[in-house]
């Protein structure tokens, strides 16, 4: 907590705690100390242990003689959820969270491969063996296979070749959404299958070293 200056210690304590982002003023603000509403809040300390349900102003007479804040961490539980922690804190840690959120949701997109009825075993290889690049980098893939002019008559070809793609990635992926029709195509969504397959991918990659002949 920032000091507070002489001209501040004859007032109420609830006037030197106010947020310092305009909190609670805005959509999806967080309300701290006296701008909290409800009559009794349930509460959980700087450390993280939870000290049961208490009338506000008694918890925010906790906070005070800590010099922290009451932070209104879960409005919507009955009652609220609050917290006794710098308000500076809680706003560093929140930013650092969503930084972390956001770069997750970045670095794991939806990549899409697309075959033609007609693709023969060098595309389709090619194209499965970027599929399995992706996948294990952790994102998801969406196939689609589009049939153009009369080629919708042949739709057993188009899912016997989706089929085979599925089957080629079974050992790094699960299926989200299985092979279906979406107009003239048919699409499959494949995620990640979280069990260290890349490792082992990995090394199976490796040369196996040869035995050593003794001279």
């Amino acid at each position: 907590m920032s000091k507070v200056s002489s001209s501040e210690q004859s007032q109420p304590f609830g006037n030197r705690f106010q947020p310092r982002d305009g909190g609670g003023s805005g959509k999806n603000k967080t309300r701290i100390n006296e701008q909290i509403t409800a009559r009794e809040v349930r509460v959980v300390d700087s450390q993280g242990k939870m000290l049961g349900v208490k009338l506000t102003k008694e918890a925010l007479d906790l906070a005070y003689s800590q010099e922290l804040d009451l932070v209104e961490i879960a409005p919507q539980a009955t009652p609220p959820v609050c917290k006794i922690i710098d308000y500076g804190k809680f706003v560093y840690e929140q930013q650092k969270r969503d930084k972390i959120q956001r770069k997750s949701q970045h670095n794991h997109q939806l990549k899409e491969i697309r075959f033609k009825a007609g693709t023969d075993s060098h595309d389709f290889e090619f194209k499965t063996r970027h599929a399995r690049e992706f996948l294990l980098e952790g994102h998801k893939v969406k196939a689609s296979l589009l049939f153009r002019g009369r080629e919708i008559v042949h739709q057993s070809i188009g899912m016997k070749l989706m089929e085979e793609f599925v089957e080629a990635l079974k050992d790094v992926s699960k299926v989200d959404q299985p092979i279906h029709a979406e107009g003239r195509s048919l699409s499959v969504l494949l995620s990640p299958e979280k069990s260290g397959k890349k490792e082992k991918e990995k090394d199976a990659s490796k040369p196996k070293e040869k035995p050593k002949t003794q001279e």
